[in-house]
């Protein structure tokens, strides 16, 4: 008589819907407390990394023309030609860098999937990637899904939230492949130089690494220009350069971006982007078009706006008795608050509950962000001044408790207890004035 299999006993393995690898990573840090916010009544969000501005009149009125002209189909895999054309023509005018638009530029999902095609592209399994922290949220989850192991590199307020060349050869094996630069920086808003650039050249190529640099936030950059690392001698061959529409032209919606890579390695990641994606949205090419070709004027603008906020919100935030590090780029301030005796998610959580203002802890970009809030200045001057208001009645309380029995005082509590008075003081003036 013929033995059952093992399908015909039914002996199946009891099976896991889901992938081991995407359960480990936790959701990011950023939307539990914009969950809430959105939940409250009356709060106030200085949290979300997204331009106050409408996108400009007459980039939205290039894509009502395109919807008109019923330019709804799809476009090549890489994009349109024109709009190749015309970021191979604003990189070489705004950072000296020089691209072919047939074979070394791709359009995008926004620069978050340039990010995720990219390491998918470059990585084999067990293939290092080092990440400076604190930083976007999305570097690390995207080398782990592409099979990469994250190396942490652990940027310092000492530095000015800089890469420098000892923390980056501190950290390289034999098994590094890739360097991450998240310059004009998200949370801290530290930007590089161009002797900090030619430094961490130097050793990517003495040490034959690969570079994705993450330059979203070009355009967003205080008192100096943006340098990119392509355009140093013997880079271009070594790096991908990823960037977009989103911050620069308020186009954050429009879901829009592009990378420029050797051709070598953007071949594989156009061919990710054919089966994954098929083509970026085809309107929004054409109005980026419009935004490339005649926006250099609202992006002038809109940086001129956010200098002015950025000077108010640090202006006002030492003036609170916060340390608070001046960002030389995009439109983040990431104050200290390790003097308060308090994590950076209890101060977060109880500035919340208390106060009505949501800002993000500083470990949601890394570990090493603990003791930091990241503050966005991409609201109105209304908006923060309202948010200021309560986050000075609520430092206030914080400078004016006693310590618990046999606690010592928060760092600094004496010398500020008075500040804290007066703060709590005009706080309460404030906030009857604006009644």
């Amino acid at each position: 008589m013929r033995e059952k299999t093992a399908a015909e006993e039914g002996d199946y393995p009891k099976r896991n819907p889901l992938s081991e690898r995407i359960t480990a990573i936790p959701p990011s840090g950023i939307r539990k407390f914009f969950d809430v916010v959105n939940e409250m009544e009356d709060a106030i969000s200085l949290g979300v990394g997204e331009p106050d501005f409408d996108t400009p009149r007459h980039i939205r009125d290039e894509g009502i023309y395109a919807l008109e002209k019923g330019r709804t189909f799809y476009t090549s895999n890489a994009g349109l030609r024109d709009l190749k054309i015309e970021i191979c023509r604003y990189l070489k005018r705004r950072f000296d860098v020089c691209y072919d638009h047939e074979k070394e530029v791709m359009v995008t999902v926004g620069g978050s999937e340039a990010i995720d095609i990219a390491l998918r592209a470059m990585l084999d399994p067990g293939d290092e990637v080092l990440i400076p922290q604190p930083s976007y949220v999305s570097y690390l989850p995207c080398t782990l899904l592409a099979g990469g192991v994250p190396v942490i590199i652990e940027l310092e307020e000492k530095d000015q939230f800089r890469l420098t060349k000892e923390k980056l050869l501190e950290k390289l094996t034999p098994r590094t492949k890739i360097l991450i630069l998240p310059f004009p920086n998200n949370p801290t808003g530290s930007i590089m130089e161009r002797e900090d650039l030619e430094e961490i050249a130097c050793i990517a190529k003495e040490k034959d690494l690969f570079l994705l640099s993450d330059e979203i936030y070009s355009e967003l950059t205080y008192g100096r220009r943006h340098c990119t690392i392509a355009a140093l001698p013997g880079m271009k061959e070594r790096t991908v350069l990823i960037n977009g529409f989103s911050k620069s032209y308020a186009m954050t919606g429009w879901r829009l971006g592009y990378a420029c890579a050797p051709e070598r390695i953007l071949k594989q990641m156009l061919k990710i982007h054919q089966y994954a994606i098929m083509c970026a949205p085809t309107v929004s090419q054409y109005a980026a078009v419009e935004a490339l070709r005649n926006g250099d004027k609202d992006v002038e603008e809109m940086r001129e706006a956010y200098d002015q906020r950025r000077r108010f919100l640090v202006k006002s935030l030492r003036e609170m008795g916060f340390d608070c590090y001046e960002p030389q780029g995009a439109f983040y301030v990431f104050p200290s608050v390790k003097r308060f005796g308090m994590t950076s998610e209890e101060f977060a959580l109880r500035l919340l509950e208390e106060e009505k203002v949501a800002v993000v802890p500083g470990t949601a970009f890394g570990e090493n962000g603990e003791g930091y809030l990241r503050l966005s200045y991409a609201y109105s001057l209304k908006d923060l001044e309202r948010a200021l208001a309560r986050m000075e009645r609520f430092v206030g309380r914080l400078l004016e408790q006693k310590p618990l029995p046999g606690r010592e005082p928060l760092p600094g509590q004496e010398l500020l207890s008075e500040q804290g008075t007066l703060l709590s003081q005009k706080s309460k003036t404030s906030a009857e004035d604006r009644r």
